[in-house]
């Protein structure tokens, strides 16, 4: 099975891990630290997951309204790792916005400088 190449922060020693044991796979864009739990003895991987959040851009959704910051509905957005996820209707196109890898769902909009 194919995976994803990983690098060591410290020893840069090199590791590809199967996309199957990747939690939150769809939200991992190059450059992400992730935790990887690996079998000492056969140095298998068995689990590797995202930090709980990670901020994405949006990269596509429809155009939103002035006016809909106070309701719950939710639409749809393709993010820069091509995940879809669902946003409230006043969330633009080129916005940062944080996700919850866990379970996919919209937690805020990132103030930028």
């Amino acid at each position: 099975e194919m995976g994803l190449n990983f690098m060591h922060p410290e020893t840069f020693e090199q590791i590809s891990i199967p996309e199957a044991v990747i939690d939150g796979v769809q939200f991992l864009k190059e450059g992400d630290i992730v935790e990887a739990m690996v079998h000492a003895a056969s140095e298998t991987v068995l689990t590797c997951e995202l930090p709980a959040h990670v901020d994405l851009r949006v990269t596509y959704t429809e155009p939103g309204l002035k006016g809909d910051t106070a309701t719950n509905t939710l639409k749809p957005a393709t993010v820069e790792t091509g995940a879809e996820v669902r946003v409230p209707l006043f969330i633009n196109e080129g916005e940062l916005i944080t996700i919850d890898t866990r379970d996919g769902s919209y937690v805020g909009r990132v103030k930028e400088a």
